[in-house]
């Protein structure tokens, strides 16, 4: 059972009724993947989180709109540091009256974010005395352990300012989204590449979107049927080969759990691949919690590697920078997915483009914990940031390893604060790769912006399925790409792979491009992308056959429009370049 909030108070001392009450924020369940272990030992340490209460949610919500919808006239005047402050902070009394009660309780915490964070490493003892909580220690069936609490409560004189303390009642599957490493194949396989490509410019004219592919080489087109490569996205999607030429235009590519990026898998991927491009092609360096970026065969992570490799050689000349987020959180990836939009939103110089290859089950967490880090990204978006997610690899039945009664939602992918991105495979035409999450959120309702484009989905889709999602929440992904028989190098061996986790760098890529001949014409980049890709789904190419089966179903089959397996569909540059005024 999903954590609720409960707005109960009680008495831990009947003689003081009202000095003692306490708010029980949330109780829940055991997970079914989960096992408990026996209480956690009270001299461990746990870095407690404390999400405060933003002071005008709504109206930061409205800012990131009215910059973000095309018609609006405010569109492309993305927020200042300050300006998104002034919305996400909390309030002066809720920061004073957390950091006393924290003070009088002897811990001594830090800010981070908006100042809507706290942090606080305390042991285990201190945790449940803090909170009211029992923490304990729970297996996931992977093997690996977490400390949890199945209740927490909080002083009645600071429940009100504190909307979420992690990790408490949020159970996260440690299970990334990881791509599908198929048999490696021999570097022969790439020897009828040419030499270097002329430029594509700002592609061509070919093709209106939504209405298939519209490639006008239709051999390098059809290559992406039996290997997916930067040459044949270029023709199958019209991605212009020439340089980027704005410095001031950037990707960030999240990386975790000890995924290490390769240069010299990059530069042997370039070299094969890209011949175009000087093979001393390289990305930067971030990185927090720990993290590192270890380099040699035996350190090479295929998630990095992708993610890099499908970045700096898609985005021609666009700088990378790979930010590598180490364990320190203890919390798995959602710990990493805190710190690191809180990170990047500290920062005063930001990327354009963000893409993660990573998620977790939206069953998983408390809904309070999911809309700050939601809320999060929506602050990270109204600054400029388009942030892209892969859907996940699980189809309709998500993560899970039980047998699923309901359809299981991905998370970060159902937030609606940024653009989830799923697979398709072939070319003649592009159909939905069945691991390709997508579906409707639990708890998020359906976007203001996609509402007429899901209706229209459910219209369509009549009864089938009836019951086994949510019909009011936020549908899922936005957009798709390329996503099977993707060709990487990783430890000195080119292999296949195949994953949402293809598709997010390569949608990420295009954006990226498309932001760089925006800036060069004295434009804003795109920002949050929904508002303007749900505006203009004509320049999309539309996916109308396969689904993504899982739970005893065929999952949602892909039809004319938005469908929650593709999405609005797949990246044409030129009808995209056209849309945005170009």
């Amino acid at each position: 059972m999903v954590a609720t909030v409960i707005f109960c108070l009680f008495s831990l001392a009947a003689a003081s009724p009202v000095i003692n009450r306490r708010v029980v924020l949330e109780r829940r369940d055991v997970p079914s993947s989960f096992i408990a272990l026996g209480a956690a030992p009270g001299t461990d340490s746990i870095k407690l989180r404390f999400a405060l209460a933003s002071q005008d949610v709504p109206g930061l919500q409205k800012a990131l709109l009215d910059v973000s919808t095309p018609s609006s006239a405010n569109y492309g005047k993305h927020l200042t540091l300050d300006e998104v402050n002034a919305y996400a902070a909390p309030s002066a009394a809720a920061l004073t009256a957390v950091q006393n009660w924290l003070s009088s309780n002897n811990v001594n915490a830090t800010s981070t974010g908006s100042g809507d964070w706290l942090t606080a490493t305390v042991s285990i003892a201190q945790a449940n005395t803090l909170l009211g909580a029992n923490y304990q220690t729970f297996q996931h069936t992977s093997g690996r352990t977490y400390a949890r609490a199945l209740s927490y409560s909080l002083p009645a004189e600071v429940a009100q300012y504190i909307d979420e303390v992690h990790p408490s009642t949020t159970f996260n599957s440690p299970i990334s989204l990881q791509p599908v490493v198929s048999m490696p194949q021999p570097d022969s396989r790439h020897k009828h590449k040419k030499g270097g490509k002329g430029g594509k410019g700002g592609g061509g004219s070919t093709g209106s979107g939504n209405t298939g592919n519209g490639a006008t080489n239709s051999t390098a087109a059809d290559s992406c049927d039996t290997d997916v490569t930067p040459d044949c996205l270029q023709t199958l999607y019209n991605i212009p080969a020439t340089p980027a030429t704005q410095a001031s235009n950037s990707i960030a590519v999240a990386g975790f759990i000890d995924q290490f990026a390769q240069k010299s898998d990059l530069q042997q991927f370039l070299t094969a691949l890209r011949p175009d491009l000087s093979p001393q092609t390289t990305f930067s360096l971030e990185t927090l919690d720990g993290g590192t970026n270890t380099q040699g065969a035996a350190e090479a992570g295929v998630e990095a590697n992708l993610d890099i490799q499908y970045t700096v050689g898609v985005a021609t000349k666009v700088p990378v920078t790979f930010v590598s987020v180490g364990e320190q959180s203890q919390d798995g990836d959602l710990g990493g997915f805190l710190d690191i939009v809180n990170f990047v939103s500290a920062q005063k110089t930001i990327p354009q483009v963000m893409t993660t290859s990573y998620g977790e089950n939206e069953a998983g967490l408390s809904p309070a914990l999911a809309t700050k880090l939601c809320n999060a990204y929506m602050a990270l978006g109204a600054r400029g940031t388009s942030i892209l997610f892969a859907s996940g690899d699980g189809a309709v039945e998500g993560g899970s390893a039980q047998t699923c009664t309901t359809f299981q939602a991905a998370f970060p992918a159902t937030c609606p604060y940024l653009t989830a991105v799923g697979s398709v495979h072939g070319t003649s035409p592009e159909t939905a790769s069945t691991f390709s999450s997508g579906g409707f959120s639990n708890v998020f309702g359906v976007a203001d912006y996609q509402k007429d484009a899901v209706a229209g989905y459910l219209a369509a889709l009549g009864n089938t399925n009836k019951g086994l999602f949510n019909v009011s929440g936020r549908g899922y992904p936005d957009v798709a790409a390329q996503g099977e028989n993707v060709q990487i190098v990783s430890g000195g061996t080119t292999q296949a792979v195949a994953g949402t986790s293809c598709s997010s760098p390569i949608f990420a890529s295009v954006i990226a491009l498309l932001n760089d001949q925006l800036i060069a014409a004295g434009k804003s980049p795109l920002g949050f992308l929904n508002p303007f890709l749900y505006a203009n789904a004509a320049a999309l190419n539309d996916v109308t056959t396969g689904s993504n089966p899982g739970c005893g179903t065929q999952g949602f089959p892909a039809k004319t429009g938005w469908d929650p397996v593709t999405g609005l569909g797949t990246p044409n540059f030129a009808a995209l370049k056209k849309a945005a005024g170009l």
